[in-house]
């Protein structure tokens, strides 16, 4: 075995038990763990490992635990994505799924996925795992996922906004709320049979799901998302109208 000290910075002491929050504590590790094995095995996911110090340098989540080291461990810093982010939300989080395809972020959740799928799933489409199991977000071939702390759905959205500076990103009402496909434009008199006569007296403007076929309108139900949406992320695209 090899003993080391630890300290868990900020929300990272959430994860550990009461007696080891907020202070530095001694464990003993197997000889050949790495970092990741060790912060593992203490609770913490990998995905939400930050910055991490052995000796007050630098280190990797490869690099062994010695006899003696000491290390820190801090958050996650906000992420700035390359490219629009792809989430895969776990069963628990339809409600954070739904929020974040009204803001026209591409997230994949079902009931039905078991673990197994959401990790295929991750890997094949290089998924964000959204998910508040902690074991699932141990897993090795998971690269890139977030630990939802908040409860609510609009907490979440703020949550995961703010980790993937999503604010910027957004592009409300552009994909199906079911079945998360892009919707496209469609002119009134191919649709205007389907509509309910108060909307077509009302309404010009209209979008189609090619997945499920739904119709969509910026009706009164669109307007209380969008001020919803504006009141999570003040300051993002959801809080305007759109053109």
């Amino acid at each position: 075995m090899a003993s080391a000290r630890f300290r868990f910075h900020d929300e990272l002491a959430d994860f550990l038990p009461r007696e080891r929050r907020g202070i530095e504590f001694s464990y003993a590790c197997a000889r050949a763990a790495t970092l990741k094995n060790a912060i593992e095995a203490l609770g913490v996911p990998h995905t939400e490992a930050g910055r991490i110090t052995v000796n007050a340098a630098p280190a990797t989540m490869q690099r062994s635990v010695r006899e003696g080291d000491a290390i820190e461990v801090y958050p996650w810093e906000t992420e700035e994505m390359g490219s629009d982010p792809d989430f895969l939300a776990d069963a628990h989080l339809g409600g954070l799924a739904r929020f974040l395809r009204m803001l026209g972020f591409d997230t994949l959740h079902d009931h039905a996925y078991r673990d197994a799928d959401i990790v295929r799933l991750a890997i094949e489409e290089r998924r964000i795992v959204l998910s508040r199991d902690c074991e699932l977000l141990k897993c090795r071939d998971i690269a890139c996922g977030c630990y939802v702390h908040a409860l609510k759905a609009e907490a979440q959205l703020r949550e995961v906004a703010r980790r993937f500076a999503l604010a910027a990103k957004a592009r409300p009402f552009t994909l199906c709320l079911r079945c998360n496909v892009p919707l496209d434009p469609i002119e009134k008199r191919r649709i205007v049979h389907l509509l309910p006569q108060t909307v077509a007296a009302t309404q010009e403007s209209f979008f189609h799901c090619r997945g499920c076929e739904r119709i969509y309108w910026p009706g009164s139900h669109y307007e209380r998302m969008r001020v919803a949406l504006g009141r999570m992320l003040p300051g993002s695209s959801a809080s305007s109208p759109p053109p």
